[in-house]
């Protein structure tokens, strides 16, 4: 994506954006490739958008920390230029917004998980956005599941490469949540796509 693409398409998020509005987009590294397959979708990383003192911002579990991003930044690193944006079909209150950035703040900071497991300390993305929004506002974006479930749902998935990802011994038994199963739920309601 060139600069003057990067630019429509950051003023077409800009118009459209709430807080809260989650962003999907697909990361060109190998590992995050290989998560696309392994979940049968295009996107491969989230995070959600939050607006402070008139700029857009993604929160976002990302190597090697949770941190707050430039909305431009966020989406300068998406694959030819795929986004979407999904958003809750009730709309917000101010206090749900405050709830939010609250659950986001006290993980700021925390590592990546690179085995992503849902159930360490550390943090990876669509484990980032499913904790936040159950703390603040009691919904669960997308599905828990082992890892041994999600690879037979997903017989396209490069077993290989994930046996050799994890030393040869794949933990069947870890529960896990991807971004492809948030970009599906039926919660949300996409507002925005060029995919």
């Amino acid at each position: 994506m060139n600069q003057q693409q990067l630019d429509t398409l950051h003023s077409e998020l800009v118009s459209q954006l709430r807080n809260g509005d989650i962003l999907f987009i697909s990361i060109n590294a190998f590992l995050y490739k290989q998560v696309a397959k392994g979940t049968g979708s295009w996107c491969s990383h989230v995070g959600f958008a939050i607006e402070e003192n008139g700029h857009w911002y993604v929160l976002e579990s990302k190597v090697p920390r949770v941190k707050k991003t430039p909305l431009r930044d966020f989406i300068g690193r998406t694959c030819n230029g795929e986004v979407a944006v999904r958003r809750l079909k009730k709309e917000l209150t101010q206090d749900q917004i405050k709830g939010l950035q609250t659950a986001a703040e006290e993980r700021m900071g925390q590592w990546y998980h690179l085995g992503f497991n849902y159930d360490s300390p550390r943090q990876y993305c669509s484990k980032f956005v499913h904790q936040v929004y159950k703390q603040a506002l009691g919904v669960k974006l997308g599905e828990l599941q082992t890892l041994e479930v999600l690879l037979e749902e997903n017989p396209q998935a490069n077993v290989t490469f994930w046996r050799v990802w994890y030393f040869g011994m794949i933990p069947w038994q870890r529960r896990t949540v991807t971004p492809a199963s948030q970009l599906v739920d039926p919660q949300l309601e996409t507002i925005f796509s060029t995919v």
